[in-house]
C-alpha cells in the first residue's frame, strides 16, 4: 500500500528539520568553544589588576570602559578611575600585593591619566611593588619616568598634543615611545579606536602570558643575555 501523500510530505520535513536543528547545534558548539576557552580566567588572569585612568573630567577617555569590558570578559580584574585616583590606587594595589592576592599590575592611562602613570610607577615602586607594563595614550605634558615598570609602552600623536616619554636617571625597564602621527587618529579618538584597542588588550594579554612563564636561571658566570625587542610594530622610539 502506498503511504498517503500528506504523512510522507510530514515526515519529510519533520526529518530536515532535525537535520538542520543537529547542524546548528555543531555549529554552534564551534563558534562558541573558542570564545568560551579565552573568557575562562586562567590563574594568573585572576591574580591580575588593570588598572585604568581617564583624564580630565571623565567624559573623555570612555574609550578605556571598552577596555576595560572587554579584559573583564576575559576574566581580568579592572578598575576604571580618574586621573586624579591614582595615589590611592596605589596603595590598594600594595595592599592587595603585600597581602597576596594580586601578583600582576598593570597601568593603563589616557591624556592626564597617561601623564599621572610615571607617578602612579614611581609610588608603587617605592611601596616595594613592581608594575609589569604600563601603557600610555596621548599624555599631554611633559613625561619623565624616574623608576620603571618592567615595560613602558607611550602611544602618542606626534602632530598632536602628546609628546615622547623621556628617561630619567635611574630608570629600569623597557621603553617603547610609538608615535601616530599622519595615522588619523585624534588625541580625543585614540582611546575609542578599534586598532589601538586591540593593541592595547593584546599587550595586556602578552604581559599576563609572560607572567606564567618561570623566570630564567642563569648559571654562574654565564652572560645576561640581552631582552628581546618588542614584537609589535613601534614607528617610533626613543
Amino acid at each position: 500500500m502506498r503511504p498517503n501523500g500528506r504523512h510522507a510530505a510530514g515526515a519529510s520535513q519533520l526529518s530536515a528539520i532535525r537535520v538542520w536543528a543537529m547542524a546548528l547545534l555543531l555549529l554552534s558548539a564551534v563558534a562558541l568553544s573558542p570564545t568560551t576557552a579565552k573568557a575562562a580566567p586562567s590563574q594568573a588572569a585572576a591574580t591580575t589588576h588593570v588598572y585604568l585612568l581617564r583624564g580630565v573630567l571623565n567624559i573623555f577617555s570612555l574609550g578605556l570602559d571598552t577596555i576595560g569590558a572587554r579584559l573583564e570578559a576575559q576574566g581580568i580584574p579592572v578598575t576604571v578611575a580618574n586621573f586624579v585616583s591614582w595615589s590611592s590606587l596605589a596603595d590598594e594595589a600594595a595592599t592587595a600585593y603585600k597581602a597576596g592576592r594580586l601578583k600582576t599590575i598593570v597601568l593603563v592611562g589616557h591624556s592626564s591619566g597617561a601623564t599621572a602613570l610615571p607617578d602612579m610607577i614611581a609610588k608603587l615602586n617605592r611601596l616595594g611593588v613592581p608594575v609589569k607594563l604600563a601603557i600610555g595614550l596621548d599624555s599631554v605634558f611633559k613625561t619623565k619616568l624616574t623608576t620603571g615598570a618592567e615595560r613602558y609602552i607611550n602611544i602618542y600623536i606626534g602632530d598632536g598634543p602628546g609628546e615622547p616619554v623621556k628617561r630619567a636617571d635611574g630608570f629600569r625597564g623597557k621603553l617603547d615611545n610609538v608615535d601616530l602621527r599622519g595615522s588619523g587618529v585624534g588625541h580625543i579618538t585614540i582611546d575609542k579606536n578599534e586598532a589601538i584597542q586591540r593593541r592595547v588588550i593584546a599587550e595586556i594579554d602578552a604581559a599576563i602570558m609572560r607572567s606564567r612563564a618561570p623566570a630564567p636561571v642563569a648559571e654562574p658566570g654565564a652572560p645576561r643575555q640581552a631582552r628581546s625587542a618588542a614584537a609589535t610594530t613601534t614607528p617610533a622610539r626613543n
